[in-house]
């Protein structure tokens, strides 16, 4: 699947507009398994510096992970005592099951969560929603490993947190430099559509994520955090990191495989207004070119080592036939994979079929290239035409981008398809409305706060007196309401072998 020059099936961001809303513009959940003693604390905490310092209306989300202490009825106490506070209960462990479901049935434009510890000053806080209300990045996340950071914690968890971020860039490619600082956020239209992707329920859900919209090309604000270290942390550290090892081995095979539909995430190029009008830009070129000037310099080396082996037990003809023939199907797999963008088995075929008619001139130039060699000089050296071939294969190369990009794997014309998600864009697409709610309005399980309802809108808004918020559309072209009760979103969610 071409995810380079997808149209996009997320629509441009937007800001959010400002003005007093009844549906909370931030919702921030807190996980919690048997945090009876440090569950009010925070809360009273958030709840107190979100009121003298966060400008829109905002919603704090206690998600009890089955906890067997008194923390559901700490929860439902500040619930009842605090009019932004609300609370559920899932009766399995997990922090990402906790937060994918929230998530997915909060009604807030901004999603966010942050540890019961409160490890990260919350002075971040702003700064981190900041972007995402400002239609600038998609997803937010904290990080200890910034140069500006302040972090104070053991020698141990620096090491580990440090290793695991360059497992992450070594074997992922990922370019966010901290992916375990609990302290995130993201837009509820990129969540809709990015959280059904993420199998993890446990502490890898936070890396998964960032993975997968990374390279969906989604844009990660970082916002470096002052931190402390919790000593009474109840993390297994050994379990954690065998988990999060088997998750890189997943996340890497089913990228690598490409069998993540990624194109389902994308962005439109630009999210000016003037850019969605730009018609007939080449897409991808630049990271193109780059791309298949990497993959050709290894290709050319894996060329000449190929040729100087078949030499030894043949003519020049014969080798670098041969040669040539080996490393040509190796640059095709190359670049429809890493220059072209092009995942899964879905003609893969018939991309080689036409990458051996490169191949052919390719052969064509070099072959003539030695034979005008042989013709000039009876004996030529070996370094000689080692040269010959090196000009020849330059010239060809170019040949071979030209038509790799116009013929073998040219841009798909996309306009004549509708994606998933094409309906966010139209004008009559259902919106979620910011005025006050009723209070017969749906409920989350187990809580007392009632929740805005999906209102849709035709004709002319009231703009005095509600705003609107676009909502996600369903991949199967159906609205899903921001009020959906809070079951599995995948099945494996209720093995009952997953004990986080």
């Amino acid at each position: 699947m071409r995810t380079d020059t997808s149209p996009g099936t997320l629509p441009a961001r937007e800001h959010l507009p400002a003005g007093d809303a009844g549906t909370p513009v931030l919702d921030v959940v807190i996980p919690v398994y048997n945090e009876e003693k440090d569950l009010q604390p925070c809360v009273l905490r958030l709840h107190e510096h979100l009121k003298r310092t966060f400008p829109y209306a905002f919603r704090i989300t206690i998600a009890d992970n089955a906890s067997i202490d008194t923390t559901p009825q700490v929860a439902a106490r500040l619930e009842s005592e605090i009019p932004e506070v609300t609370s559920f209960r899932l009766e399995q462990k997990g922090r990402g099951r906790a937060l994918r479901t929230v998530w997915s049935a909060s009604d807030a434009p901004i999603l966010a969560y942050m540890d019961v510890d409160l490890s990260t000053d919350l002075n971040a806080l702003l700064p981190l929603v900041a972007p995402l209300i400002s239609g600038h990045s998609d997803l937010a996340i904290g990080s200890r490993l910034a140069r500006s950071s302040r972090v104070v914690r053991g020698a141990k968890r620096e090491f580990i947190s440090r290793t695991y971020n360059l497992i992450l860039r070594g074997s992922l490619q990922a370019r966010f430099s901290d992916a375990q600082c609990g302290f995130k956020a993201i837009r509820r239209d990129v969540a809709q559509a990015l959280l059904p992707l993420v199998e993890d329920t446990g502490w890898f859900f936070d890396t998964e994520m960032l993975v997968l919209a990374e390279r969906a090309g989604l844009r990660i604000h970082e916002v470096p955090v002052d931190w402390v270290d919790d000593p009474d942390s109840t993390v297994h550290i050994v379990k954690t990191a065998t988990e999060d090892l088997k998750g890189v081995w997943r996340v890497g095979k089913a990228l690598a495989s490409g069998s993540l539909p990624l194109d389902r995430v994308t962005r439109p190029f630009g999210d000016d207004p003037r850019d969605r009008d730009i018609q007939d830009v080449p897409k991808g070129l630049a990271r193109q070119l780059v791309g298949f000037c990497v993959v050709g310099g290894l290709s050319t080396l894996f060329y000449l080592v190929l040729y100087s082996l078949f030499r030894q037990f043949g003519g020049s003809q014969v080798a670098n036939a041969l040669a040539l023939l080996v490393s040509a199907v190796a640059n095709t797999a190359a670049n429809r994979r890493l220059t072209f963008g092009v995942r899964g088995r879905g003609g893969a075929v018939r991309h080689q079929a036409q990458g051996l008619v490169v191949f052919a001139i390719g052969l064509a130039l070099t072959s003539g290239s030695l034979a005008a060699l042989n013709a000039a000089s009876s004996d030529p050296a070996h370094s000689t035409e080692l040269a010959v071939l090196v000009a020849a294969n330059l010239a060809a190369t170019v040949l071979r981008f030209l038509l790799f990009r116009a013929w073998v794997f040219p841009d798909r014309d996309d306009s004549a398809e509708e994606p998933p998600f094409a309906a966010l864009n139209s004008p009559s697409s259902p919106t979620y409305s910011t005025a006050p709610q009723s209070p017969q309005h749906p409920q989350y399980p187990g809580s007392h706060a009632s929740l805005p309802q999906r209102q849709p809108q035709q004709g002319t808004y009231d703009t005095a007196s509600t705003t609107q918020f676009r909502a996600g559309e369903a991949a199967d072209g159906t609205w899903r309401d921001a009020t959906m009760q809070l079951q599995p979103v995948r099945p494996h969610d209720t093995d009952p072998r997953n004990s986080r």
